[in-house]
This record gives structure tokens, sequence and C-alpha cells, in this order.
């Protein structure tokens, strides 16, 4: 093995992604010199003179390297917006050192406000947010649920968008007058029974992502869990109702991580409640899953 370059079981040679000391990317291209097709997703990023932009691109990268590692292990498909323009995927990652940045997804395109990657910052927004949880992998998941959304539900065909209709409601209501209803009155009373977070309360949209990013949180969570033998590996299973997964190992497992993290005076590592609806909802996206 030379430096930088390696050759796998079959022979065939890979080499270190261009990016390594620019944003911490180990995964590997085919290319000498070449980048992974993992920051080939990044349409665009802090140029070289913006400091405080590049500081934070480097934890945003890894979050969303994080994020692309479990799709691909779920099975979900990513393709690049480059290779298919119309329903590919990329990611503007935006420093708002110099201008306003809104965290959000159009058409494929998801924008990240890089500032969301300073511990401080995002700690504020958290708080005038009143928000229980707040990351930028977090973020990243939530995003990639709207695009997953577009492609998985609304491109799904008829069966699949009626059946979201009647979890998530109707879609195609105004988003901005339900947004701008949500912030001047807040979520509706009572909201705890039927969404995962107060955001989710906001539109279709965004109750879709919120459960999404939290599915995800799920599986990844349990998956690391097994991993390091807090949860036994017969227990969890990929075949049967996601709600089973979720009551049988998920919420035990979380009230056994929250308790340890308040014996070290944190806060609550999960502090979301998953009422019936929402089991219904995560069971929902974790059906889109492709079929291996």
């Amino acid at each position: 093995m030379d430096a930088g370059r390696y050759v796998d079981a079959d022979g065939v040679p890979w080499y270190v992604c261009r990016n390594l000391n620019l944003s911490g990317c180990t995964w590997l291209t085919a290319e000498d010199g070449g980048q992974c097709e993992a920051c080939d997703l990044t349409r665009t990023r802090p140029n070289d003179a913006d400091v405080v932009g590049l500081v934070n691109f480097l934890p945003s990268e890894r979050a969303k390297r994080h994020l692309l590692a479990e799709l691909d292990i779920l099975g979900f498909p990513v393709v690049n917006k480059a290779d298919d323009s119309v329903n590919g995927l990329c990611f503007d990652l935006l420093s708002s050192v110099a201008e306003d940045v809104i965290t959000g997804h159009a058409e494929g395109v998801v924008t990240i406000d890089l500032a969301e990657a300073d511990n401080a910052h995002r700690e504020q927004v958290k708080s005038q947010l009143n928000e229980v949880y707040r990351t930028m992998l977090g973020h990243f998941r939530h995003e990639v649920g709207h695009y997953m959304e577009w492609q998985l539900v609304e491109n799904g065909g008829d069966d699949v968008l009626a059946r979201a209709r009647e979890l998530f409601r109707d879609e195609t209501v105004d988003y901005q007058e339900t947004i701008d209803r949500h912030y001047r009155e807040g979520p509706p009373e009572g909201w705890e029974e039927s969404y995962i977070s107060a955001y989710a309360t906001m539109h279709p949209y965004e109750d879709f992502a919120e459960t999404w990013a939290h599915y995800l949180h799920i599986c990844d969570t349990i998956q690391t869990c097994v991993e390091f033998g807090l949860v036994a590996e017969d227990t969890v299973t990929v075949d049967g109702p996601f709600r089973d997964l979720v009551t049988g190992v998920w919420m035990p497992q979380t009230t056994a991580l929250n308790m340890v993290n308040r014996s070290m005076g944190k806060d609550d590592l999960y502090p979301f409640v998953i009422p019936a609806p929402v089991l219904d909802k995560l069971e929902f996206v974790a059906s889109l899953r492709p079929a291996a």
C-alpha cells in the first residue's frame, strides 16, 4: 500500500479523496487526485478566502458523509444532480459570513447555513426557538427528508401519495400561510398527541421531514448500540414492522440512555415522546425503503 493509495481484494486501486485536508474527507475515489462521490454532491462551498466558512465547512461535510453512509446502508439511492438535472440531489453549503443563508430544500438542492456548525451559534438559535434538539446532522437528515418525499412519495404513485395524505395531511395547502400562522400562534394545543415535534405541526412537508429524520435517528442509533453490545443483535429485525422495533427496542433503549445523560447532569439524549400516530408515520416512512 502506497501513501494515499489502496488496493482492494479484487486488485482495484483506490485513492484518498483530494479533499482530505480541506474537509477531512477520508472516502476513496477511483482516480488519483480526484474527489469522492460524497464530495461530488457538494455543488457550492465557501471560497478559499472565507476562513470562518471553511472552519464550519469541515464538520458540515462530516455530517453530510454520515448521512450518505446511512442512506447507503439502508438502500436509499442517491443520484447526483450533475447526472440527473431533474431528479438528482446536490448540496449548497453556504457561509453566512457576508450574507443571510436560509437552510432548506428546493427541487433536489439542499441548502445548509454553515453557521449551524458553530456550536455557540446553533445553541443560541436552539434557545431562541425553544427547541429540544438541534444538530448539523439533524439538519441534513431533515432537509434530505424533503427530497425523499418529493422522490418517493409525490412521485411514488397514487396509493403511496394517498396514504401519505392520510397520515401527514394534504401537502398542497399554502406553505407560506401555514408557516406564518405557526410563528404567529405557535403549535396547536395538544400537538404532542400526533406529532414528533412542534416544528412538524407547521406544514405536512415539515411533518414528513421531521418523521423521516427521526426514522434515520432511530436506525442509526440502534445500529451503533448493536455494534457496541448495548443491544442484542438478535432483538433487532429489519423484516418486521418498524413500529415493533421502536416500541420493543428504541423506547427502552432511549429511556436508559436518557437516564445515563441525567446521571452526568446532561439533557436527555432523545428528548422526544412517540405517540401512536407518530408510530404510524414512522411505519410509513420505513415502508419507503427499497426492497433488498
